[in-house]
């Protein structure tokens, strides 16, 4: 089919159906009858003459994003009338992370962080499935399905065990809100930003429940500075939370229905329900078994160049928490001898590292460890932001050296943690603040209007 001229007032029903067919695969292609679409679709080319060029050079643009999460969602979205996109995700909707302890206290909230794939991937290929292998050509499902790629994106962030469904997922925060309801006293595991986040917006919004918050470091968070641990540690105190420090909680012992919990130290501790809150894997251990095995460090972190490409690999990036920096290589993957040994456990200080850098939930030693980046939301971002334009690059035959960098942020960067609906603690470069001006900054929406616009969406929460 030659180009489609247009003379005087256009149908956009016809123009739009002509470019649908020059999609090579028709089952990545949007309904292009929906007129509201239109101007978008025009906008993302530049103009009705580039759509044509566009739309053409698709067959050489197939990309895999590996993972539906912060980074692998902004990722596709930004790609998706750029090229061949498949999202290859376990789960049918992408979940604003940060948003999901306020939706525990309000299930309501979570009507807006959590988002069907396909209500902003209008124009991308979606497989509910997760990777089992990959090779230098295709990646492979674990229903069998070959999945061939010009470009692979892994952005397998976490591994977390939720529904496969929105409504699924939805129906989950009614049950947590009924527990945290239905409970006089609440136990909660881990003093990470996970852990103080939900422990603040229970004891904010039912400040008749007794909450003890258990973490076995000396201090909360402890991948932040000490002021604004120790300002943590007074606000939480004074929201009659009782905190206890360096011990931790043997679940193992507690049987079904006991409401009796013993900690390391030899206390005792009644609850009528809790809340683990120490941390997830990295979802990458199933590279382990691939080509790909040989660019993961002890921790399961891919190596990654300053563009964000694996070692060795000039068409496979990896973002969000997933990538370790090149200038990182030469120390990782290297163990060390230092053991620490807390409750009945003992561990290398290297296995914390993940929590030091995500949630910093088991306490260990750390003096002597200074990871690069602090791996948060707004990182997860910029990595899907810097991959997407050098895609863009090569996929348009531009040079190499003109693709965009990432600099990993410093410890010094800004780090923000909600302490209930309207107060946080926030470490700035030189100085520490906590209360109701940070909060204005984070706890009110958690972002959420601002992370649903980046992905196209009406920043408002609409209630279902």
């Amino acid at each position: 089919m030659g180009k489609c001229i247009i003379i005087g007032k256009f149908n956009e029903d016809q123009v739009l159906e002509e470019y649908a067919q020059k999609i090579p695969s028709p089952s990545n292609r949007v309904d292009f009858a929906s007129l509201h679409l239109f101007p978008a679709i025009v906008s993302e080319f530049g103009g009705v003459d580039n759509m044509d060029t566009e739309l053409m050079n698709l067959k050489n643009r197939r990309v895999v994003v590996i993972g539906g999460g912060v980074a692998g969602s902004l990722l596709a979205k930004s790609l998706q009338f750029h090229a061949d996109v498949t999202l290859l995700d376990p789960k049918e909707y992408f979940e604003i992370p940060w948003a999901s302890l306020r939706a525990m206290v309000e299930p309501s909230f979570a009507e807006g962080s959590v988002i069907n794939h396909r209500d902003y991937l209008t124009n991308g290929r979606i497989i509910t499935s997760r990777a089992i292998n990959v090779t230098d050509k295709e990646v492979l499902t674990a229903e069998g399905r070959a999945l061939v790629y010009d470009y692979l994106v892994i952005a397998t962030g976490h591994l977390y065990s939720v529904p496969r469904t929105r409504t699924e997922r939805l129906s989950q925060y009614e049950t947590e809100n009924e527990k945290i309801r239905s409970a006089g006293s609440i136990l909660i595991i881990g003093g990470g930003p996970t852990g103080v986040e939900l422990t603040g917006e229970i004891a904010v919004d039912f400040p008749e429940k007794e909450v003890t918050l258990v973490h076995n470091g000396s201090r909360l968070m402890q991948f932040i500075g000490p002021k604004a641990s120790n300002k943590t540690l007074d606000w939480l105190r004074s929201k009659r939370v009782e905190v206890k420090l360096e011990q931790s909680v043997n679940l193992n012992s507690v049987s079904d229905g006991s409401r009796t919990y013993q900690t390391s130290a030899g206390e005792t501790i009644e609850a009528d329900c809790h809340f683990l809150c120490t941390g997830s894997p990295l979802g990458s251990a199933w590279l382990k078994e691939t080509f790909l095995k040989d660019k993961l460090d002890i921790h399961g972190r891919l190596m990654v160049d300053k563009n964000l490409r694996v070692k060795d690999h000039s068409n496979i990036f990896a973002i969000g928490i997933l990538p370790i920096f090149q200038q990182l290589w030469p120390n990782f993957g290297k163990p060390s001898q230092h053991h620490q040994s807390f409750g009945n456990k003992t561990l290398l200080r290297e296995e914390s590292v993940e929590s030091l850098a995500e949630k910093a939930l088991l306490g260990l030693n750390i003096n002597n460890y200074k990871p690069k980046e602090i791996k948060q939301g707004y990182p997860a971002q910029k990595h899907a932001e810097v991959v997407a334009t050098n895609l863009k690059l090569l996929m348009g035959g531009g040079k190499e050296s003109k693709m965009a960098t990432y600099e990993p942020q410093s410890m010094k960067a800004i780090v923000s943690v909600s302490l209930g609906r309207r107060e946080a603690v926030a470490q700035l470069p030189f100085t520490t603040t906590i209360g109701h001006i940070p909060g204005m900054i984070k706890s009110r929406d958690l972002f959420v209007g601002k992370t649903r616009k980046r992905i196209g969406l009406d920043p408002h929460i609409v209630h279902e």
